[in-house]
């Protein structure tokens, strides 16, 4: 299993302060920068969703390659997220298991939320990306 990249003295999980919460050190944007740009990719985006909703918290690559690209393609997807902190795997006999790294997730939605307060008036993700 492969450790979760965070800032230092961040808990374990944790990465960096909320984005609204101080300026970013260098060290923090180059990690952010890091996990965002692994999630820039559709293909990696639903890989992730797929192992993060998965029943039992982890899937087999098995269980989540069917995404609409090649075998290889799929592992190389799953290594980029890996090494992003994303994701950490377990080999286990002729199988890789994948799970959201620990407190990634919870990380990256408080990194964006920041303190922002809802119902300001912003326009819905789904109207903001065209």
């Amino acid at each position: 299993m492969e450790s979760t990249p965070r800032a230092a003295g961040a808990p374990a999980g944790a990465c960096c302060p909320p984005i609204a919460a101080a300026a970013l050190s260098e060290r923090d944007a180059e990690i952010m920068a890091a996990m965002f740009k692994a999630l820039a990719d559709p293909v990696r985006l639903r890989l992730l969703s797929r192992v993060a909703s998965h029943p039992s918290g982890e899937a087999c690559v098995c269980d989540i390659a069917d995404v609409g690209v090649s075998q290889p393609t799929v592992s190389h997807h799953l290594k980029k997220l890996r090494e992003a902190g994303l994701l950490t795997s377990e080999r286990r006999g002729t199988w890789v298991y994948y799970r959201p790294a620990p407190g990634i997730l919870a990380s990256l939605g408080a990194f964006l939320a920041g303190n922002e307060k809802v119902g300001r008036g912003e326009a819905p993700l789904t109207a903001q990306v065209s």
